[in-house]
């Protein structure tokens, strides 16, 4: 009998680790965890149908590192991050080095599941695994924005703060900040990283 596709969970907090497991366990997905990046490598079975669910910000080995010593492998495997601050300049990384998601801790366990879901049926179809596939829902989003809202945009998801932005396009801190709410909600983007996602989906369509 085929394997059912499994979430492999690379993090090294063991509350983390535990709680994801029961996320999994309820939602009935097959789950695995492990406690580093070295772990999964030495132990996991990457040959499998699976996706990665990995934290950020590990000792020794990175998510990122885990990233590309698993494409130096050849592994094709769907890769969701995880992490624990807005660190928006390492999920714009993330998604160009390939991942699929990327989601802010905390989270809402319903979205992580519904994103896993998503993950594991790239994993079970092959010739989707590397296949982005443009979300008109975003685009149409991302359409309503001002001219001057889609400069802040693209500045948001460089990473860059109110100040930083207010300094390079010569607006007030305050009217930045005006700016960053309006595309907030008009994309309905939970969080930063929320936008990054967004703004790779709708790239493919470009």
């Amino acid at each position: 009998m085929n394997r059912a596709p499994t979430v492999l969970v690379v993090d090294d907090d063991g509350f983390m680790r535990a709680a994801l497991r029961r996320v999994f366990v309820a939602a009935r997905i097959p789950v695995e965890t492990f406690a580093s990046a070295s772990e999964l490598l030495a132990t996991g079975d990457l040959s499998a149908p699976a996706a990665l669910l990995l934290d950020v910000m590990m000792p020794g080995m990175t998510g990122l590192e885990l990233q590309a010593r698993l494409q130096e492998r050849g592994v094709a495997l769907p890769v969701i991050f995880l992490t624990g601050a807005a660190d928006i300049p390492m999920a714009v990384t993330a998604m160009r080095n390939g991942a699929v998601d990327f989601l802010e801790k905390p989270f809402d366990n319903a979205v992580l599941v519904e994103r896993v879901r998503q993950a594991l049926v790239r994993c079970a179809e092959p010739a989707l695994q590397h296949v982005r596939h443009p979300n008109l829902e975003y685009k149409r989003r991302l359409g309503t924005l001002t001219p001057r809202e889609r400069v802040v945009f693209e500045q948001m998801i460089a990473g860059k703060t109110s100040k930083m932005i207010a300094r390079e396009l010569g607006g007030s801190f305050r009217t930045i900040e005006i700016h960053r709410a309006r595309v907030m909600s008009k994309t309905a983007a939970a969080n930063l990283a929320d936008l990054v996602r967004m703004s790779f989906e709708v790239d493919v369509a470009a």
